[in-house]
């Protein structure tokens, strides 16, 4: 598949490595202050993952079904919508590539003097432990998804792999469930609260779009891992009252063991389309949690994070434990 090279060289630009035909791997600033002793990423607070072993990458970091407001990319960046039927990378030539190209991305901290060497050898010489399958584009429309976290979890250094959707393939997450090849942990995004709000602030290309999200949302309860459904919360857009009360109804219904409230960061593109005022500050996002806790009683506060303005819901009948063990 013949990738737009002006589009190549913007992701390169960005600090991207483009890894085989159609992956992609990024260190996230979260890494990069790990390693420096400046913090870990809210990730590692709530659940364990090792920050500074982390790959943060896409297996179709040029695809997306949707263009949401909201979203920090170029929506002239995700042109593709559907893989071709030739030039599609098998799931270990993904992985031996994103590990390549991460390690040259990481190559570069070596030299500073501010790093932990420790932590530093560890994210160079060693194997990813955790693996961020959400950097860019939508990772479901890669169709071999499912074999390529099989993969992931059947390695050895491997303690998390976690998968985010914006729910718009639920037929993929049907294959996930019935071949059993679910991730550590399945998020699905959600910043709409019903059909014109979905239309509005997604801007799905499919006319049943809001439809397939819904389906997606009801199969959460059908797998067999940990699940997450990630609220991203706009000040003035997706807060009111009727906002809220549909959440509850959404969330309640779905039943994910996690729900990340999370503020919208005003960063990238999103900025052309949304106003700085709309980022909430980490205090808003927690007053939007207790009143959303009011109508959602299933469910407490867990945890949060000033930092990344994001505060953590737990199912109150859940037995699992926020912190992934150890292998």
């Amino acid at each position: 598949m013949e990738l737009e090279q002006e589009t190549i060289k913007k992701f390169l630009k960005a600090q991207y490595r483009i890894a085989g035909a159609h992956s992609a791997v990024q260190i996230c600033s979260w890494t990069k202050k790990a390693l420096r002793g400046e913090g870990v990423c809210y990730k590692q607070k709530f659940y364990g993952i090792d920050c500074h072993r982390c790959a943060q990458m896409s297996p179709a970091f040029l695809w997306c079904q949707e263009s949401c407001v909201h979203c920090w990319r170029p929506a002239e960046w995700m042109k593709r919508k559907y893989f071709d039927k030739i030039g599609i990378d098998d799931p270990k030539t993904i992985i031996d590539e994103i590990v390549k190209e991460r390690k040259k991305l990481i190559t570069g901290f070596g030299g500073l003097k501010d790093i932990s060497k420790t932590l530093y050898e560890e994210s160079y010489n060693k194997f990813p432990s955790h693996w961020a399958i959400s950097l860019s584009g939508e990772p479901t429309i890669y169709p071999k998804i499912c074999e390529l976290i099989d993969q992931l979890k059947k390695h050895d250094e491997v303690r998390s792999v976690f998968l985010v959707t914006n729910g718009q393939e639920p037929k993929r997450l049907q294959e996930l469930i019935e071949k059993k090849c679910l991730p550590t942990q399945l998020y699905i995004s959600l910043s709409a609260w019903d059909k014109k709000s979905f239309a509005k602030l997604n801007r799905s290309i499919y006319p049943d779009g809001w439809k397939r999200l819904l389906k997606s949302l009801s199969l959460i309860k059908k797998m067999k891992c940990r699940t997450v459904v990630r609220l991203t919360l706009m000040k003035g857009i997706n807060d009111s009252e009727k906002a809220k009360e549909n959440f509850a109804k959404i969330l309640e219904n779905a039943k994910p063991l996690f729900i990340e409230i999370k503020a919208y960061m005003f960063l990238g593109q999103s900025r052309k389309r949304l106003k700085e005022e709309n980022m909430p500050t980490h205090e808003y996002v927690k007053k939007f949690a207790d009143d959303l806790l009011q109508i959602l009683p299933s469910y407490k506060i867990e945890s949060e994070d000033k930092a990344s303005r994001i505060v953590l819901l737990k199912r109150k009948n859940s037995r699992i434990k926020n912190i992934i063990s150890k292998k």
